[in-house]
């Protein structure tokens, strides 16, 4: 009979745990939220013999079991709790190399759950260059474990670490620190009143801020004189707790361990130097990532030209190949158009997922955490708030979530609310196609135009982020804290393979989270399209036909049906809803079309492409390509829709606005309280609406 082995991995961030993971599970990968919070829960299978296969939870990143942020929680409430459906039969504990002293801490702890754990030190292809020795026997022996030296750069390692796995049974499950040690009277007394729960444990459930064990936490502090403690004297047996472990892995080290400082300098500092410098620091920021944005454009154009041009042909062929009627309009115009608005961006969110992981894997990402911190402390934003704010370069909801690392309630929530400013991938399919529409393809001294806009829209977004942080800071009157940590991993080469799942990953979550609501919206408006109740809508042809024969005799048949087309449009269900919402949207500089595509948008702000793709599709045929349909918009004065005015307008309103139910949902269960995320969406739409109209105000 096959067996399931639970494995949990997990360890300090920038480890290389990810790393890990993904070399142990492939593509056999699901990614969703633990029940009820929403923290990523990331699960994988790993084939171990003909009949033992390993189910690997890779848990949340943490630096110690003494929690001070949601993951961690999440991670310690997991180890603790036999009946949790992901607790593991084994632990693997990821460390590496250069800091495997800290990583250490974490290993202690874990090890004195009394769950089976083994040691898995990551990076070890850098020993040498790091000027690094290890003694793996004598190790072993110290810590009581086992030990797998992991290169996944050298793809070396994994095979070790799955036969220690197979081997499990036989891993020692001791701890290696005497609680008692910490206080000896207090120890004795709780574990005469608890006989029975390992006294690791009660500990652990004494100090953190969970409950999760047969007993709750409030009877093991009325029983065990846990009452008769202050915070103090609590924080100070933490304190205390710490030491012994440090002692003791410094023992242990001594054993096995070997570093010359002498061969580690060199070019590592000479970079950070360089690459965290109050002025370079922020030059070499700017080049790589107008870098980035200049070859999305240079180099997505091509794919996007080509997938864009292939929806078109084959909406043509559908209209041609089928029996004309409703099934056929709707499978040419509103399913087909639907999934070309979201597969057309395919390659520019590919491509900048690309660049982040980049940044990611060879450590510079942390290097500009640090750098931003200077700039964040006016704003009354702690210097954790970079990561969130750096994430929702991606997307706003898991940045909204990355917050949870900030202990500071209110220094938390202004993050919160500040980071739908922040550029996301979602907003990129708006940009691309508006910029290539109003903005030249010209160049400024070898920059290219395009460039710079978009350059210029994502540092909009994080300015916008800095000052709306820095009022709330001042009504909301925030604690602030005059330190900052970040983890600086060392320099790397980015592994291609890591790379690689990441802008799988996250590609095929824009295309099947985005594509499931552009495809359901542009069906939707297909239909409200091609539908009307009012005479106008059902007599379009006879009234447009008797207009052109009295005003324009000569008219070419073509025009007639564009002319046609364009009526019923205009009466249709989508046509009135449309009208209604014009005069709102009017003074933007957008038509009623532009203002059903902002209106719809809102379910996702990548939606806004996908319908106007709909609308133009049952408008004009003729067309085959998005980009194209809409550069030959025009309004009643036979001029282009799409001018650099309403253009700039659009780009700035999308800049600023919130446009996204799911973020706003995010926010409410992070704050617990629909007030936060209503205020942020009155405050972002007054604020986009009032600088669009200014912008199309002062160009027009």
């Amino acid at each position: 009979m096959k067996k399931e082995l639970k494995v949990a991995l997990i360890g300090n961030p920038n480890t290389g745990k990810s790393s890990i993971f993904n070399a142990l599970t492939g593509l056999r990968q699901k990614v969703g939220n633990y029940p009820g919070i929403t923290v990523e829960k990331k699960t994988g299978s790993c084939q171990l013999t003909e009949d033992l296969a390993a189910r690997v939870i890779d848990l949340p990143g943490a630096y110690s079991l003494n929690t001070t942020s949601l993951d961690e929680s999440v991670a310690v409430e997991i180890l603790l709790n036999q009946r949790d459906a992901d607790y593991p039969d084994v632990v693997v504990v990821i460390a590496e190399v250069e800091n495997l002293k800290r990583n250490l801490l974490l290993f202690t702890q874990i090890k004195d759950l009394g769950i089976k754990t083994i040691l898995a030190i990551n990076m070890s292809d850098r020993m040498r260059a790091l000027g690094v020795a290890l003694d793996v026997t004598s190790l072993e022996k110290a810590l009581d474990t086992r030990i797998a030296l992991i290169s996944t750069r050298k793809n070396s390692g994994i095979s070790t670490l799955k036969e220690l796995l197979i081997d499990h049974e036989s891993l020692s499950n001791s701890s290696v620190l005497d609680i008692n040690r910490i206080d000896v009277l207090y120890f004795e007394g709780l574990k005469k009143t608890y006989p029975k729960i390992a006294l690791y444990k009660l500990w652990l459930a004494i100090t953190q801020d969970v409950n999760f064990m047969p007993i709750e936490r409030q009877s093991i502090a009325d029983q065990s004189g846990f009452s008769t403690k202050s915070k103090e004297e609590l924080k100070r047996m933490q304190h205390r707790e710490t030491v012994l472990r440090y002692q003791f892995i410094n023992e242990a080290l001594k054993l096995g361990y070997e570093k010359d400082f002498s061969k580690a300098d060199g070019l590592q500092g000479r970079l950070d130097r360089l690459f965290t410098h109050k002025i370079w620091g922020y030059l070499i920021f700017f080049v790589i990532l107008f870098s980035i944005f200049q070859v999305i454009f240079d180099f997505s154009s091509y794919p996007m030209d080509a997938i864009d041009g292939f929806f078109g042909q084959l909406a043509e062929w559908v209209k041609v190949t089928l029996p004309p009627g409703v099934l056929t309009d709707l499978v040419a115009e509103g399913i087909i158009a639907g999934i070309g608005g979201v597969v057309i961006f395919i390659p520019q969110i590919a491509f900048l997922f690309f660049f982040i992981s980049l940044l990611e894997e060879s450590g510079y990402m942390s290097r500009v955490v640090f750098l931003m911190d200077r700039l964040m402390r006016p704003f009354g934003l702690s210097g954790k708030s970079v990561v969130p704010l750096m994430s929702g370069m991606a997307c706003a909801i898991p940045a909204v979530m990355a917050t949870r690392t900030i202990e500071n309630w209110k220094e938390r929530l202004v993050t919160i609310l500040v980071v739908p400013f922040t550029t996301c991938s979602a907003r990129l399919p708006v940009y691309l196609i508006i910029i290539a529409l109003v903005i030249p393809e010209g160049r400024f001294f070898g920059l290219g135009y395009q460039a710079l806009v978009l350059t210029g829209l994502y540092f909009l977004g994080f300015l916008a982020s800095l000052l709306a942080a820095a009022l709330l800071s001042r009504n909301l009157k925030i604690d602030r804290k005059n330190f900052f940590m970040v983890e600086m991993p060392t320099f790397k080469t980015p592994q291609l393979k890591n790379v690689g799942f990441t802008v799988f990953e996250k590609t095929k979550s824009f295309v099947v989270g985005a594509g499931q609501v552009i495809l359901a919206l542009s069906i939707v408006i297909w239909f409200l399209g091609s539908n009307g109740y009012s005479n106008e809508f059902k007599n379009a042809e006879q009234l447009v036909t008797e207009r052109f024969q009295t005003d324009q005799p000569t008219v070419s048949e073509l025009d007639l049906e564009r002319a046609i087309s364009s009526f019923k449009l205009e009466h249709s269900y989508i046509g009135q809803l449309g009208k209604f919402i014009e005069p709102a949207v009017r003074p933007l500089g957008y038509d009623w079309k532009i203002g059903i595509a902002l209106l719809t948008s809102f379910a996702a702000r990548e939606v806004f492409v996908g319908t106007l793709a709909t609308i133009y599709s049952v408008q004009d045929a003729e067309e085959s390509t998005i980009a194209g349909r809409m550069a030959l918009e025009r309004d009643a004065l036979g001029k282009p829709v799409f001018n650099l005015a309403t253009g700039a307008s659009i780009l700035i309103f999308y800049a600023l606005a919130m446009q996204c139910m799911s973020t706003l949902a995010v926010v409410k269960k992070e704050t617990n309280s629909w007030k936060w995320p209503m205020i942020q969406l009155v405050f972002m739409t007054v604020l986009a609406y009032t600088a669009s109209l200014l912008t199309y105000q002062l160009l027009a």
